[in-house]
């Protein structure tokens, strides 16, 4: 029981408690032209709450946030500021077992990086892609290999 009686405040029922974001990498293509356009979009993206870092790296189109955000609130917040955004969908093409196919290839990627394409969740648009294991033993002795004869 409280001092004036039977009934008692109790100030912590009334405070919200909040959950804290995890720390986080987003990573977007935004379309940007020149120093202005890479000024708008860093500004914006300064903005938001949680945010630790912007980097931008104009040559390839690609702007990095890091700190305790969501990648949809980062990502609303790009195309607010008028540039064409999206989340970044280039992968390193050696992490790409195919890289030249027809899904991975694209000519608009910066140099070294292929479409982010995974076989096993859209295995029915990647139709083009025929993964052939060959025993190394039969190529060796074929009369299509130059060098069978120096192997004996």
């Amino acid at each position: 029981m409280g001092v004036g009686g039977m009934y008692t405040l109790d100030y912590n029922n009334n405070k919200k408690k909040m959950k804290k974001k995890p720390f986080q990498t987003v990573e977007l293509k935004v379309r940007m032209d020149c120093d202005g356009c890479e000024l708008k979009v860093k500004k914006a993206l300064s903005s938001l709450s949680g945010v630790k870092s912007v980097e931008i790296n104009r040559k390839l189109q690609k702007v990095t946030v890091t700190g305790h955000v969501e990648a949809s609130k980062v990502l609303k917040k790009a195309k607010a500021t008028g540039k064409r955004a999206e989340m970044w969908p280039y992968v390193p093409y050696n992490l790409v077992a195919q890289p030249y196919a027809a899904p991975a290839y694209d000519k608009r990627a910066p140099p070294g990086f292929v479409r982010n394409v995974d076989a096993s969740s859209s295995s029915s648009s990647i139709g083009a892609l025929v993964t052939r294991y060959e025993d190394p033993y039969v190529t060796f002795f074929s009369d299509d290999n130059p060098n069978a004869c120096s192997l004996m």
